[in-house]
Order: C-alpha cells, then sequence, then structure tokens
C-alpha cells in the first residue's frame, strides 16, 4: 500500500489519472441515483390498508351505484375515495378516469375478499374487483404524479456534479500550480537573472522538470562566468604586446602606413578597454565611485569638446539645474559615447542634448537628424557587438560595443536608455538617471 502511495506521489499522470477516475465515477453514481429517483417518485401509488379490503362492502357501497350502474353514483364515490372505478359488462364499458392507466384485464387472480370481492395483481399493484349483476366493478388508486420532487431530485443532481467539477478544478489547479513558478522562473531567466532559482519540494515530473531547469541555470552561469573570466584574461594579456607594438612605432618613419597602424593600435586599445570596462559594470556588484555634481554643468562640459561639430550642437539644460550622485568618469564615458555617434551618423546637421528634472529624477535626452536606425534593429542595437551595419564597414565607425556600454553604466546607476529613431529623420536616446546611485530606475 506505501508503495501504491508512493508511487502516486511520485507520478503527475498518476494523479490525474486518479483524479478524472474519480470525478468519472462519481458523475456515474450522482446520474444513476437521480435516475433512480427520478423514476421512484414519478408516480407514487401506496399499497391498499389491510382494513380497507377486510371492510369493502360498508367502505364501498356497490349497491348505491346500482345495477344497471348509476354512473352518477359511481363518479361521486370514486371522487370520494380518490380512487379510479371501472365498470364492465359485455355491453358497455366505463371508467371514472380518462386515461385508465390500468388494462384491467390483463391482472391476475391474487385472493379472495368476499364472495363476489376479490383482489388481483398487475406490475406489483392490487385491484380490488367486484362482480355483481353481470357487471365487474374495478377499483384501484390513482397515480398521484409529484413532478416538484422529480425536478427537485434533478436540481439536487446537478448542482451535486457542478460541485464535483469545481472541486475536480481546484485540484487540478494546485496540482499543475508550480508550472505558473516555473514559467516566471524561466522568464527571469532569460531576461538574464542567470542567480533565480525555482523552489519547489515536489517528487513528482515537475518537480524533476524544476530541478532540470535550475541545473540549467546553474550549467549557464558557470559557463558565462568562465567566458567574462577568458575575456578579462584575454583583454590584460593583450595588453603587454599593444603597448610594446606602441612603443616601437614611435621609433619609425612618419609616413601614412605609420599613421594608418597607429590608428588601427589605438583602435585595438579602445576595443580591448571597452571589452574590460563592459564586464565589469557587467558584474552583479559593480563598483561606482559616487560624486555629487551638478548634472547640468557636468553635461555642457562633456559636450564643449564637440563645439568644432560643423552641424552646430546646441545644449539646453532645464532650470534650476540640480546636483546628482553619480560616477563622474562612467557617465563621461556615456555622453562620449552617444555625441560619438550622433556625430558619426548626424550627417552634419544639428544635435541638440537636453537635460531636464522630471519630479525625483533626470533625463539626459541626445538627438540628431541623421539618416537613423530601421525598427527591427531597435530592439538589438544595445546588445555587445550588435550593429545595424551588418557589413561592419570602418566608415561606419564603431565596434558595436557603445551604446552596449552606455545601457550597463545607465543601469549600474539605477537607470534606463531608450533608444527611439526613424529613418531619414534621426535618432533620439533618453538616459533617465535617479538622484542616487542606490535609488532604483524612475
Amino acid at each position: 500500500m506505501n508503495a501504491l502511495v508512493q508511487s502516486i506521489r511520485r507520478s503527475l499522470f498518476l494523479r490525474l489519472l486518479l483524479i478524472f477516475g474519480t470525478t468519472v465515477l462519481l458523475f456515474i453514481i450522482i446520474i444513476f441515483w437521480s435516475l433512480r429517483l427520478v423514476t421512484d417518485t414519478g408516480n407514487t401509488i401506496d399499497a391498499i390498508p389491510d382494513f380497507f379490503t377486510r371492510n369493502i362492502d360498508s367502505i364501498i357501497d356497490i349497491e348505491s351505484i346500482g345495477s344497471p350502474p348509476n354512473l352518477a353514483n359511481a363518479m361521486r364515490l370514486a371522487e370520494e375515495l380518490g380512487w379510479t372505478i371501472q365498470i364492465r359488462s359485455p355491453i358497455m364499458r366505463w371508467s371514472s378516469d380518462t386515461d385508465n392507466r390500468i388494462d384491467v384485464t390483463q391482472a391476475e387472480f391474487d385472493h379472495s375478499l368476499s364472495a363476489d370481492a376479490e383482489i388481483r395483481r398487475i406490475g406489483g399493484e392490487d385491484i380490488i374487483m367486484v362482480e355483481r349483476g353481470g357487471y365487474e366493478f374495478y377499483l384501484y388508486q390513482r397515480a398521484v404524479p409529484e413532478p416538484a420532487i422529480n425536478y427537485l431530485v434533478l436540481y439536487v443532481g446537478f448542482t451535486l456534479a457542478a460541485l464535483v467539477l469545481l472541486l475536480n478544478y481546484f485540484m487540478v489547479n494546485r496540482l499543475l500550480s508550480p508550472v505558473r513558478l516555473l514559467k516566471r522562473g524561466a522568464e527571469r531567466i532569460r531576461n538574464g537573472d542567470l542567480g533565480f532559482r525555482v523552489e519547489s519540494d515536489r517528487q513528482d515530473e515537475l518537480g524533476e522538470l524544476t530541478e532540470s531547469i535550475n541545473h540549467m541555470a546553474d550549467s549557464l552561469q558557470s559557463m558565462l562566468e568562465a567566458k567574462r573570466q577568458l575575456l578579462l584574461a584575454i583583454s590584460h594579456e593583450l595588453r603587454s604586446p599593444l603597448a610594446k607594438a606602441k612603443l616601437r612605432l614611435e621609433f619609425l618613419d612618419e609616413s601614412e602606413q605609420a599613421d594608418q597602424l597607429r590608428e588601427d593600435i589605438n583602435d585595438i586599445d579602445l576595443l580591448i578597454a571597452d571589452l574590460i570596462e563592459a564586464e565589469r559594470l557587467n558584474q552583479e556588484h559593480s563598483v561606482l565611485v559616487s560624486e555629487a555634481v551638478r548634472l547640468g554643468d557636468f553635461v555642457r562640459s562633456v559636450t564643449e569638446q564637440y563645439v568644432e561639430y560643423k552641424g552646430s550642437l546646441e545644449v539646453k539644460i532645464g532650470r534650476p539645474d540640480q546636483e546628482f550622485h553619480i560616477d563622474k568618469l562612467r557617465i563621461r564615458l556615456l555622453l562620449t559615447n552617444l555625441l560619438n555617434n550622433a556625430v558619426r551618423h548626424g550627417e552634419n546637421k544639428p544635435i541638440q542634448v537636453k537635460v531636464s528634472f522630471p519630479e525625483d529624477h533626470a533625463e539626459i535626452e541626445v538627438v540628431d537628424q541623421g539618416e537613423g536606425i530601421p525598427a527591427e534593429h531597435l530592439k538589438q542595437i544595445a546588445e555587445p557587438f550588435y550593429r545595424a551595419d551588418m557589413a561592419r564597414r570602418r566608415n561606419t565607425g564603431g565596434t558595436g560595443l557603445g551604446l552596449y556600454l552606455c545601457r550597463l553604466i545607465a543601469e549600474a546607476h539605477g537607470g534606463t536608455l531608450n533608444i527611439q529613431s526613424e529613418i531619414g529623420e534621426g535618432t533620439y536616446v533618453t538616459v533617465c538617471l535617479p538622484r542616487r546611485l542606490s535609488e532604483t530606475p524612475a
């Protein structure tokens, strides 16, 4: 018995089979019981009382009916008794009721009551037959219809069936409740929260599935951590040969090839720096250096290096300027990356930088009027190494890490990065920052 209970506890399918099997059985019992009651209570006929059969002559005054029968007296007697009276002879057939529910000719003799009276039976029902003056008088009880009782039985049956279904629903809902937990857990893992684990004490198939998902998250987290460590190690190791290459480059004669080589080395150096910074910011507890600054003045100071941009750069600061706690180095990197993108793709058209302070957070907006970004690329444009220009041509610039770094910096501050763009209209980037690093995004 214990083995069977353990098998049921460990098998979701056995429990579902047990629930639905019990439901079917209860439905059969309820339907059978309802039909049985409906059949039994459709017509109620009481047995003929003993005193009635013993005193048939005094209770039923056949003489008052007469021979030939007085049908009016027979009808009156039938109403007084609440019975049906049939009178038969070779020349007449008469009944006090029009339905004649019993074929008295099929009744069989049971026992005698007197010299001219006897009890006959048909279908388990007693009929009194009195024979006088050449006429046969049949007396039997009227059927008493009770439709109200029938409806009550049906209502009770339907109610019980509904309760069984409702109970069945709650049992199945409780049985499958871990599915919702698994769905939420899978969504969080899919969104990058690899530290999340689905808690469950189930020992059935859903418990095994939960354990498998948690193991999958462990494996993914280990793989990504190994990737980060490898990337950081390679990046650091590349610094040494790059430094040597830069040193040797200084001893070369100035030429176009030397300038091109210097530019390539600088690009590699910047790429390594971006990779290291991205991995630092991608940690669960990225370390930021918080400093209190007047955000408007700080943004204006960063934009001063772009005064020579041919398309003009306009800076609008909301008044009064407000103090925010930020990592100046990281926010400078964020603004520089956004402005570099705006200048690179702005096609020498005006660029606007706006700083506003709605409620208790700040919004930094960088708007250009360049070629724009296709809609199908907007969702992935802030992912690492993703570029709308899949050809990765040099003249379009960038390595696909700039906007990714901007997103990581904004999120590390507890803020958000939002990018909107239309082809031919330009790109609109909004960075939302809370007042302090410990706050969540507004």
